[in-house]
């Protein structure tokens, strides 16, 4: 299902990322009328004055939550490539994010890991939590998401290599389904060196864990 369209339309955006209007109700989509059928089906009464709101309310999340759909990379990143003379690891750790699985449409949530090895060239620091949003704000499968991150940013800065892991906890799995509350998923998507090097991909891991423990 393609719920672009059916988003309402937005007001402005922070960061280049495009939010819900702030106006007391979104204008009339499918996404309110198929609400509005859901409250029915589950037993509910949509006119009661607990849910009158509710479809405008859920109509105006999915534009936030959904935002990544709507966002232009360029302007993303907005120019803030700097050429440096570093040609060692620099890693971003525990960017907290949340998505949407698009299996149940239900969330998933975690930290982002993203290193990479630059070839003369660098980003701006602030520009890798937002390309991890850019991303994680569609409806996503954890494995996709952690190797959009990375092509990106390969194909972005062309750098010597790049890993990206992520840790995520599913709501599929811990309010339905097995519903195991402690389980965690781990993926990775390793480009260039980080592919070749098993020294480097120790070196990354090892950085991480280290750091963790002194935390």
């Amino acid at each position: 299902m393609n719920l672009k369209p059916q988003i309402p339309q937005v007001a402005h955006s922070i960061e280049g990322f495009i939010l819900a209007p702030e106006i007391d109700e979104a204008p009339e989509t499918p996404i309110h009328s198929a609400v509005r059928d859901i409250l029915l089906q589950v037993g509910e009464d949509p006119n009661r004055q607990g849910l009158l709101k509710t479809p405008d309310r859920v109509a105006r999340m999915y534009g936030e939550i959904t935002a990544g759909y709507n966002i232009d990379p360029e302007k993303l990143i907005n120019g803030a490539l700097f050429d440096v003379d570093y040609n060692d690891m620099v890693l971003v750790k525990d960017i907290e994010f949340y998505s949407m699985c698009e299996h149940h449409m239900l969330p998933f949530f975690g930290h982002a890991h993203v290193a990479y090895i630059p070839d003369g060239k660098v980003i701006g620091l602030s520009k890798i939590p937002r390309i991890v949003d850019m991303f994680a704000r569609r409806l996503q499968v954890q494995e996709r998401l952690t190797s959009e991150i990375a092509r990106f940013l390969d194909d972005t800065l062309h750098p010597r290599g790049v890993a990206v892991i992520v840790e995520g906890q599913h709501m599929c799995a811990m309010m339905r389904g097995v519903k195991k509350s402690q389980t965690r998923m781990l993926t990775r998507a390793m480009l260039g060196a980080y592919k070749d090097d098993a020294a480097l991909r120790s070196e990354l891991l090892a950085t991480i864990s280290l750091e963790r423990s002194a935390e």
